[in-house]
Parts: structure tokens; C-alpha cells; sequence
């Protein structure tokens, strides 16, 4: 599937900030399911391109400041194409070591209840279990937009049994890492099936390691391995690891935040 995105974001500062030092990782994954027709990056109109290629195998690129301004107006678009690979992701550069990926992290940290709702998925096969995982993330986790923020825990999330896919993904890493299970936090974006072309947010999910078989995605918020309607931007160990925006400003007040994407099926 060809699909085109414009993922528009605008700070405002009031006062002016006085130096700014944002990371972008704002840049779809080449992959076996996923290639890149055109894309670009740019910040108040200034081009960005990848500076180094991050620990996790993801393209960033910096972009810093050293004068006062009261704006900073961000914008990723282009066209990338997707193929459906039943949830199987290979092709990306994966210089981190799986074990990596059972650290857990603050936002991660198991409660008592993760640990019984890992235990609740427990499968005689590695894949069984996770895809009962993401169903149990589901049922025990409720979506409900602005039910949590940035800093909520996965923890937390399960306590409230409500969150958004923010959420369920850091649920679903703490509970498969739990069960020795190496997950990793992915951010990207969604076309829905039946809103093409409206106002999204970045979507979340999740990805597990099976041996024998590698890398597969999960999406508990949808309950479905992720298809060519999903396009990939990053990975972490956590949502703070993948956030596509993270940046540092000194002086300055209050900060405004305006985001949004729209996401359609090419011609």
C-alpha cells in the first residue's frame, strides 16, 4: 500500500526561548515490508536529514539553536509504500543485541499485576503466548483518549484499566519481558480502516522476539499483529526511547503544543 503523511507539529513560547536543542526521529524504517518513495523533514522551513543512525538502528538528526525565536513549526511528509508481512518484521538494522531488550525501564517497571497478567498468558508456545498477551493488554486495559499522559507507567495503566496505545504497548514490553520475552517499545503511524484521510496522532505498539522466526509486531490497542496500513518510524525500550520529537530549551515560559497527521491511501 502507498501511502502519503504529513505529520505537522508547532511550538509555541511565550517568551521567546532563548537556545534549542531538538531530536528528530521523524524517519519511516527501510525494511523487508517497508520502503520509502520520498520523505523529507523540515524545521521552520529549514531542511533536516539524518545525522547518525541511533543505537536501536534508527536515522536522527539534531537541530539546534542559539537565538531567541517564539516558533518552532515541524513537518515530516512524503510517501512511503507497505506490504502486510503477518507481523514479521526483518530487513532493519539490528545492532542491538536482543538481550537488550529485556531491561526494564521506569515507564516499564513490572507491578504484581503485570506480573500476574504475563502469567495469566502463559502458552506451551512462545507465539501463542504473545498474541494471548496482547489480547489480556486489551481486555484489562481500556482505550480512552487523555485518560493518561507522557509520564503515566505501565503500571499505573493497568491500575486504571484505561490508556491509550502508549499504554497498552509499555503493558504488553513490561509483561513479555517479564516472562523473558525481549520486547521493544515502535512508534509510527496508522491509517485506519474506516477514517482515511482524517486527523490522527502517532500510533504506538509493540514488538516481540521469537527464536526461530525473529521480530514480530503487536498492536494490543487493535489486537492485531500490525499490517500495511502501519508505517514504522522507530524503536526504544520505552515510549520515551522512540518518541519521534525530544528536544531541551532553556529560558522561555509557557510552551503551546499543536500536533497533528494525515494519513492517505496514495493514488
Amino acid at each position: 500500500m502507498r501511502m502519503t503523511v504529513s505529520h505537522i507539529t508547532t511550538y509555541t513560547y511565550d517568551p521567546v526561548v532563548e537556545r534549542t536543542a531538538i531530536r528528530l526521529r521523524l524517519f519511516p524504517s527501510v525494511c523487508d515490508g517497508q520502503d520509502v518513495e520520498s520523505w523529507e523533514v523540515l524545521v521552520n522551513g529549514e531542511t533536516v536529514t539524518p545525522l547518525l543512525r541511533s543505537g536501536f538502528g534508527d536515522d536522527e538528526a539534531l537541530f539546534m539553536r542559539y537565538d531567541p525565536i517564539s516558533e518552532l513549526n515541524i513537518v515530516a511528509r512524503g510517501v512511503v509504500e507497505t506490504r502486510d508481512t503477518s507481523g514479521v518484521v526483518s530487513g532493519l538494522p539490528d545492532v542491538t543485541p536482543v538481550g537488550v531488550f529485556l531491561r526494564q525501564t521506569p515507564l516499564t517497571r513490572p507491578s504484581q499485576a503485570i506480573l500476574d497478567l504475563g502469567e495469566g498468558a502463559q502458552k506451551d508456545d512462545a507465539l501463542d503466548e504473545l498474541h494471548e498477551l496482547s489480547r489480556l493488554v486489551r481486555q484489562e486495559v481500556d482505550y480512552v483518549s487523555g485518560s493518561t499522559d507522557a509520564d503515566t507507567t505501565a503500571a499505573q495503566a493497568l491500575n486504571l484499566g484505561r490508556g491509550v496505545c502508549q499504554d497498552h504497548a509499555h503493558v504488553f514490553c513490561a509483561a513479555a519481558r517479564s516472562r523473558g520475552h525481549p520486547a521493544r517499545y515502535v512508534a509510527g503511524y496508522l491509517l485506519p480502516e474506516a477514517e482515511e484521510g482524517a486527523l490522527h496522532q502517532t500510533h504506538a505498539w509493540a514488538e516481540a522476539y521469537v527464536l526461530g522466526i525473529g521480530w514480530i509486531g503487536f498492536d494490543p490497542s487493535n489486537n492485531i499483529c500490525p499490517t500495511e496500513r502501519y508505517i514504522r518510524l522507530g524503536c526504544g525500550l520505552d515510549s520515551r526511547d522512540a518518541t519521534p520529537i525530544r528536544g531541551a530549551i532553556s529560558g522561555g515560559g509557557e510552551e503551546n503544543l499543536v500536533a497533528s497527521v494525515v494519513i492517505e491511501q496514495a493514488q
